[in-house]
Order: C-alpha cells, then sequence, then structure tokens
C-alpha cells in the first residue's frame, strides 16, 4: 500500500510541477494566471510531502502534507472567485454575494488552519481536532463544488467550451475527495485504499485544466448569475450541510452507542440517504425553494428568457393534437408552480366552452355559454381571476358573477384567458400553488403573455385542422370528379346503344355488341365503385399489355359509332400499364381528335418502338388549340376547349402516362390540327412491374 501510494502521490507532485513550469510564463499577464499558478504550486508541493509521508512514515512530512493540502485547497476557491469577479473588477467593486463567497472560504481555511495546529500539539476540547480537521475538508469539498457550480450556472454561453474541462477536472477530484472525507467521518477511520490513490485522482484533473487554460483567452467577462444558478446553489449548500450535519451525528450515536452504536451508525446512514432522496424528489419544497430564492434574492420573481424559452420548448414538444392542450396547462401551471389545471375550449359552433383537457384535475360535462358573466369578463378585460381574491374582494371585479360550477371545483385559483387577436378561444384553471405564493402584477403579466402565446398556438392548431379538413374534402371532390367523367362516358356510350336500338333492335349482330357495351359499362361502374372504397391508386400492379391490341380495340369501337380512325402498326409492341386504363388514356385522345375534328376530316394512329419506348402519334386535322390554352390550361383540371366538357380526361390521362414514367406531349395550331405524342416504357407479356409513382421521363 505504501509503494502505491508513493507511486499515486509522486506522480501528482511531478505532474502539477510540470504544469507550474509551463505556465509560469504567464505568470505576469492577468489575475486569473497568478492565482492558478499558486494553485497548481501548492499542488505540487502537497504531492511531494504526501510522496516523502508515504516512503518515510516521518510525522513532520505528514504535517507538511495536511497543510499544503489546505493551502492548495485555499488556492483553487481563489482561483475559482477571481472568474466570479465582475468583468471590470477595477472600476466595479465585487458583490455582495461574491464577498459573502469568500468570506466562507477565508472562515474554511482558518478553521482548518487552527484545528491542524491543535491537533499536532495535542490541544483538545469538546471535539478531538482531527475531527475538526475532516469536518473542514469536508465543508472545503462542499464549498468547492458550489464555486463550481456558480462558475458553470453564470457562465455565458459562449465561455462554457473554455470552462467545461476545468469544471470536469475539479468536479471530480473534488468529487473523491467528498466521498473519501464523509466516510473517515462516518466510519472513523481513512479508508487507505482511497487514500492511497488520491494522488492519482488529483493528477488526471491537470491535463483537463491546462486544455480550459489554452481554450481561455478572456475568463475576466462578467458572469451573470441566474436564478437556476442561484437555486443549484443553495440547494448544494444544503445538501452539504445536512452531510456535515449527519456525519456529526452519526460520530456521536456511535460514540455514545456502546456495542450497538455501529448498527445504529448503520440505521442513522440509511435514514439519512433516504430522507435526502425524499426531499430531493419533493416538488412542494423545489417551489418553496424558488419562491424564497426569487423574493429575496432578486429584483424580479421570474428569470424570463429562462420561463419563455421554457414555455415554448413545452408548447413544441407535443406528440400530437390531443396532447397540445396538456402542454398548455403544464407550461402556465409550471409558472405559479400549480400541480393541477384543465382546459377549456370554444365549441365549434361558437356557442359555448367545454373542457378539452384536464391535468389532474376531475372531468366534467359541464359547458359555459359564450355569453355569460365569465366569458364576457374575460374577453372584455383579459384578466387573471384570482378566485381566492375574488372570495375576499369580489367588488376588485365589478359585476362579474362566478358560475356555480367553477366555485365547485376543488383548489380552483387562477383562470387565465386564451386569446388569439380579438377572440377568446378559450380559458385555463389552475389549481392551488404547492406552497404560498403572492399573485402580483408581476405573475399576471406573465400568465397573460403567456396565454396569448398558447392561444395563438391553439389557434393555429385548429387552423390546420380546419385546413386539413378541406384538403380531404378537396381530395374527394377531386376523385368524384374524376368519377363523374367516367360516369359520363359511359353514360354517353349507352345513351348512343338506346339511340341505335329502335333501328337495330333485330339485328343479332348489334344485340351482341349490346351486350358486350352493357357488359363493359357494368365492369367500368365496378371499377369506380372500387376506386371510390380503396382510394385513387390502381389496386393491382402494371403488367406488359399489348398496344397493338388496344388500338384495334379502340378503332373498332369508333366505327361502330360512325367515325373511321386510320391506324399505322408496327409489329407487335408491348408497353407497361394497366390495360383498362392505357385503353382509356389513348380512346380519350382519339375521341377529342374526332370532337375537333369535322365530317370529312382525318384522324390516325401510329405506333411503333423509339428510343426503347412505345411511341402512340395521334394526330388530327381539326380545329386546334391556341399557343395560349397550350402554356396555360392544358392538362390542368377544369380547364376544356369543349362547351359540354369538364376537363377531367386530359389530366387524368396526363397524371397516369406519368405515374408510368413516361411522357405526353402536345403540338397543336388553330385551323391545321393537333398532333399528341405518348411515350410509354417497354415490357414483357404478362410482366408485374412496380409502380414509379411521380417519375417522369
Amino acid at each position: 500500500m505504501n509503494t502505491l501510494s508513493a507511486w499515486s502521490y509522486g506522480l501528482a507532485g511531478f505532474v502539477f510541477a510540470a504544469f507550474a513550469i509551463f505556465h509560469a510564463a504567464a505568470w505576469k499577464t492577468s489575475l486569473r494566471s497568478r492565482t492558478l499558478f499558486v494553485a497548481v504550486v501548492l499542488s505540487a508541493l502537497w504531492g511531494v510531502f504526501s510522496l516523502a509521508f508515504s516512503l518515510t512514515g516521518h510525522a513532520a512530512f505528514l504535517a507538511g502534507s495536511l497543510f499544503a493540502d489546505l493551502l492548495r485547497y485555499g488556492a483553487w476557491f481563489c482561483f475559482l472567485l477571481v472568474l466570479l469577479l465582475p468583468a471590470d473588477s477595477s472600476s466595479q467593486k465585487p458583490s455582495s454575494r461574491w464577498n459573502s463567497l469568500a468570506s466562507i472560504g477565508v472562515t474554511l481555511l482558518a478553521i482548518g488552519a487552527i484545528a491542524q495546529i491543535m491537533m499536532f500539539w495535542n490541544v483538545a476540547f469538546r471535539l478531538p481536532p482531527q475531527r475538526i480537521v475532516l469536518l473542514d475538508a469536508l465543508g472545503g469539498a462542499v464549498f468547492a463544488l458550489v464555486l463550481l457550480e456558480q462558475l458553470w450556472r453564470s457562465v455565458s454561453h459562449e465561455l462554457r467550451w473554455s470552462v467545461k474541462p476545468l469544471c470536469l477536472g475539479l468536479g471530480g477530484a473534488i468529487l473523491f475527495d467528498l466521498y473519501l472525507f464523509s466516510d473517515a467521518l462516518l466510519f472513523s477511520r481513512i479508508d487507505g485504499d482511497a487514500f492511497s490513490i488520491r494522488g492519482f485522482v488529483h493528477a488526471l484533473t491537470v491535463p483537463l485544466v491546462a486544455l480550459s487554460t489554452s481554450r481561455s483567452k478572456d475568463w475576466r467577462r462578467r458572469l451573470v448569475l441566474s436564478q437556476r444558478a442561484a437555486l443549484r446553489s443553495v440547494s448544494l449548500i444544503a445538501v452539504g450541510i445536512y452531510l456535515i450535519f449527519m456525519s456529526a451525528a452519526g460520530y456521536y450515536v456511535r460514540y455514545f452507542g456502546g456495542e450497538w452504536g455501529r448498527a445504529f451508525q448503520l440505521a442513522l446512514l440509511f435514514a439519512a440517504l433516504l430522507l435526502l432522496g425524499v426531499l430531493s424528489l419533493s416538488g412542494a419544497l423545489r417551489a418553496k425553494l424558488r419562491v424564497l430564492i426569487g423574493k429575496h434574492f432578486f429584483s424580479y420573481r421570474y428569470d424570463y428568457r429562462e420561463e419563455w424559452l421554457r414555455f415554448t420548448n413545452t408548447l413544441s414538444a407535443q406528440d400530437g393534437s390531443s396532447e397540445m392542450g396538456r402542454h398548455v396547462i403544464k407550461g402556465l401551471a409550471d409558472m405559479v408552480e400549480s400541480p393541477a389545471g384543465s382546459l377549456w375550449l370554444k365549441d365549434s359552433s361558437g356557442r359555448f366552452y367545454a373542457q378539452s383537457t384536464c391535468w389532474n384535475m376531475p372531468e366534467t360535462a359541464m359547458t359555459e355559454d359564450a355569453g355569460s358573466s365569465l366569458c364576457t369578463f374575460l374577453l372584455t378585460s383579459g384578466w387573471i381571476i384570482n378566485l381566492e381574491e375574488y372570495r375576499v374582494v369580489p367588488r376588485r371585479y365589478g359585476t362579474l358573477e362566478l358560475p356555480a360550477w367553477l366555485t365547485d371545483v376543488p383548489n380552483a385559483w387562477l383562470v387565465v384567458p386564451l386569446a388569439a387577436g380579438s377572440e377568446m378561444i378559450g380559458f385555463v384553471i389552475l389549481a392551488t400553488a404547492r406552497t404560498a405564493m403572492e399573485v402580483n402584477w408581476e405573475v399576471n403579466d406573465l400568465l397573460k403573455t403567456a396565454g396569448r402565446q398558447a392561444g395563438a398556438f391553439l389557434g393555429q392548431m385548429r387552423a390546420a385542422e380546419a385546413l386539413l379538413e378541406v384538403r380531404k374534402f378537396d381530395a374527394f371532390n377531386r376523385m368524384s370528379a374524376f368519377v363523374v367523367h367516367d360516369l359520363k362516358n359511359i353514360v354517353a356510350q349507352l345513351s348512343l346503344m338506346l339511340k341505335n336500338a329502335e333501328r337495330h333492335r333485330d339485328n343479332p349482330e348489334f344485340q351482341q355488341d349490346m351486350l358486350m357495351t352493357v357488359e363493359h359499362a357494368v365492369e367500368r361502374m365496378r371499377q369506380l365503385m372500387m376506386q371510390l372504397r380503396e382510394g385513387a391508386t390502381p389496386l393491382d400492379s402494371p403488367r406488359g399489355i399489348d398496344l397493338g391490341a388496344v388500338i384495334r380495340r379502340i378503332q373498332t369501337a369508333k366505327s361502330r359509332q360512325g367515325r373511321e380512325v386510320e391506324v399505322d402498326l408496327a409489329d407487335k409492341v408491348v408497353a407497361k400499364g394497366h390495360e383498362d386504363r392505357v385503353e382509356r388514356v389513348i380512346g380519350h385522345v382519339v375521341q377529342n381528335a374526332l370532337d375537333a375534328t369535322e365530317q370529312g376530316g382525318r384522324v390516325w394512329v401510329k405506333m411503333e418502338k423509339r428510343d426503347g419506348y412505345a411511341f402512340v402519334l395521334v394526330r388530327d386535322t381539326g380545329h386546334g388549340m391556341s399557343p395560349e390554352f397550350l402554356r396555360e390550361r392544358l392538362f390542368k383540371p377544369f380547364q376544356t376547349t369543349k362547351p359540354a366538357g369538364m376537363g377531367i380526361g386530359a389530366y387524368e390521362s396526363f397524371q397516369y402516362v406519368h405515374e408510368l414514367g413516361g411522357k405526353i406531349s402536345v403540338d397543336s395550331e388553330v385551323g391545321v390540327g393537333t398532333q399528341v405524342s405518348l411515350l410509354l416504357p417497354l415490357t414483357e407479356v404478362g410482366t408485374e412491374m412496380p409502380s414509379r409513382v411521380g417519375v417522369s421521363v
């Protein structure tokens, strides 16, 4: 063990001495550099004395090691206090808080020095000097953690990068010392294993301190202590005092407990740690401490930057629209330490308000009319209603009359209106705070502003939901327009069949065609019903289809209607798609050409393979289309040149061809005719192909 201690403290002495030599050049640069140099030199001296004691066991080296340890702690105190000085320390006096911290550090050093002198001169009072030395060392470790806490929580955001290694290094070593001294006080003995590696632990801090030194260009910038930093520092001091007190109590329990002393000490230790955990997790205790600090140590109760960031993050961290109301309640409740609340929102009809969400409050089916005294007062005044104040001094709220259901809500405390512009979209009822809290102008202003922001969030959420509904209806209307367009074509087919039935009812060929037409119409309507039920996406995957057979069927169908279509077909061409939809696309283009061409004009279709695609060309000698129509209106829904058309077929054809990975283009001239070119991807017959939705060539 002595060998391990010698290596450990020897390493600490060597590393601190090397760092002191490296840092000696910065001695005259600033007060920060000088105090850091002194702390490093005293740490090296402590390592040398501890090494000598490990090798020789001489009491003089032990005394030197203990005194050097006390001095180096004082030097580190001084260094951290220098970092906490105002930016311009020459013209600005240190704050009273800084003076208090400095006084605590000086007191700890003085007590430690006196206790060590008493220990080596064998002077004892009610407490053995060894216990006083350990208690002072434990207090010094807690105080050092407080200073690190102040530094880390108070430093500006851009400087945290530079002080982070310092806080990690010193914090880790001080936590180790806290464990060592606490264990020694509780069990009245030094843990030999922990003591032997203490030098190694402190040596590990040197690289981190050196890293902070290299990063820190200006450590003397003004540090602002936030309320959060003050709360954490006070909590840490309270925990340190509690641990010191329980350590002293454990010592006396063991000292006076006789044979059962150790058992009593362990029971007290467990009870103390359990109580510490309960107090640490107590929301009421944290609320009391926060209110106490904000009331007595700061000009304003709230750190508005922290409050606003926290409230905004709470509103933004929603898991969905259903959780938005709970986040609004919790965000407002956290501002006033309230443990419960409920959100009331205006109904879509705008006639009344109903409970939308509750948090730790009972649900209710009650409603409040939009024109009631409560809602009118909240809308016109924008006040926060303090129900406790209303019960005592109701005249402050004028003619306000509270509804019966509100007075029956258990622990109801504040009513916060949620406004979006000139409209009140709801209000929040908050339960009584965990601790006594005065609702002054600052609390009212904060809740009013937060209520407006929450109202804006809820208003945007409602607007987004309304827009989503409109888009759903729009999608349904668009799909309905496609269905109506297809039904129009089916009705036109059936109407033509009925028109010719009077003349050809006895013709067997006409009867056969009529049955085929009816069968096709029934099948198409069945597909339309499935499309309405399943959506606009086809139910099956694209397959290989024979384009020549499709074009011949279209030619035959138009011939039966009394119109001739010329075709020029190359060898067999197999394209990718859904056969019925491809036939509908080409048939639509051909029908448009026939509609635009007078009797005696020409409409012809040409098909061939071109550049790895199936190329279909439909030309006519009809009326043609203007450049303005081609540029701005073609392939857009509800845009057509036909007096009775809907403008859906061209849009649907364009979308489908591009979904397949093809392309459709149009060239037209008024009075000359139109040429429509379709490029469809090739494939093998009967092969299923995955659809590439939205890809165009």
